[in-house]
């Protein structure tokens, strides 16, 4: 079991508060902070909530309530006294270069000097924005929304980063049963993300041209890819096809890319008559006047019950297998 560390998270939007949940609940000692006073007066109650569901299906630690939370995650509007004695900054503020480059500045001025830094920079190369003297305790950090339910977390260490450093976080969030992949070097989007931005330019491809609806694609996706997918994962499944069957699909060239574009039609048809997804109520389906937050709630209790399944079904894939690398 890794040690308790005393965690700062700068940013109490969608991944930030979350994420002090998730410390939160690891046992550690958290302060939160937004530069938006509203963003952060508003996170205690997203937390509090988020707990609530989780201690409903049998997820949160025992006997902590919203008053225990209360306690151990603190909020403060000022980025000195929030990073006061912090051993480990996590830093999930908009993905904008010249936002995290003012804010790592600042950063620099007030933050311990053996203190860890940690991004979660969804697909920017955070290192060339830091000030260098502190690439040595500097990493990327990526968790995938919401982190209190998904277990995945890509790290990854900057050029000049101590080994010491990364084996810190990664103890830690393999500690509160994450699954962290560590990445040989910085690529944007990682792997999961790569792999679902490829899916995602496939199935706009096919919703524009007309070959399917976004019920078709949910359909396969859910009966068949997924399904699968669960148990085996892709290169698995791939082991399971035959790799000599695979071989000869790829000599055949049977499947042709679509282009890679900038927009897609449907999206922006969508998106200029106001249904911008879960939280306009609409968007490439009618979510009935819904509030987003029972949506939320709903979604996160499914995860939950999935996640109990899959405890006691197992995998056949991933960790604990052995690979037979090429």
């Amino acid at each position: 079991m890794s040690r308790q560390m005393r965690v700062a998270v700068l940013g109490a939007g969608t991944m930030g508060h979350a994420l002090a949940l998730v410390f939160a609940m690891g046992g550690h000692s958290v302060r939160l902070t937004d530069s938006h006073a509203e963003t952060l007066a508003r996170a205690p109650e997203l937390m509090a909530k988020a707990l609530t569901t989780l201690t409903a299906m049998g997820e949160a630690p025992a006997g902590m309530g919203p008053e225990q939370l209360a306690q151990i995650c603190t909020c403060h509007a000022d980025l000195a006294e929030t990073v006061e004695g912090a051993e480990l900054i996590i830093e999930a503020i908009v993905e904008n270069p010249e936002a995290k480059r003012t804010l790592y500045a600042q950063l620099d001025a007030c933050a311990p000097p053996d203190a860890i830094w940690a991004s979660n920079t969804s697909y920017l190369d955070v290192f060339p924005l830091m000030p260098p003297h502190r690439l040595k305790r500097a990493l990327i950090a990526h968790w995938y929304t919401p982190p209190y339910l998904v277990d995945l977390v890509d790290l990854v260490a900057s050029p000049e980063c101590e080994p010491e450093a990364m084996a810190t976080v990664k103890e830690a969030i393999e500690a509160m049963g994450k699954v962290p992949i560590v990445l040989k070097k910085f690529i944007p989007g990682y792997i999961a993300n790569r792999i679902q931005a490829a899916f995602q330019n496939e199935v706009q491809f096919l919703i524009d041209e007309g070959y399917a609806t976004a019920q078709d694609i949910d359909d396969s996706a859910i009966h068949g890819i997924a399904l699968r997918f669960m148990i085996i994962g892709i290169m698995a499944k791939a082991d399971f096809t035959g790799l000599p069957l695979l071989q000869h699909t790829f000599r055949n060239k049977m499947y042709t890319p679509p282009p890679e574009t900038d927009h897609s039609r449907s999206m922006d048809a969508l998106i200029a008559r106001g249904d911008t997804g879960v939280m306009g109520g609409r968007g490439y389906y009618d979510w009935g006047g819904r509030a987003p937050a029972e949506l939320f709630e709903e979604r996160d209790a499914k995860l939950i019950a999935l996640k109990k399944a899959m405890r006691q079904i197992g995998f056949m894939a991933g960790r604990g297998m052995k690979a037979n690398d090429a």
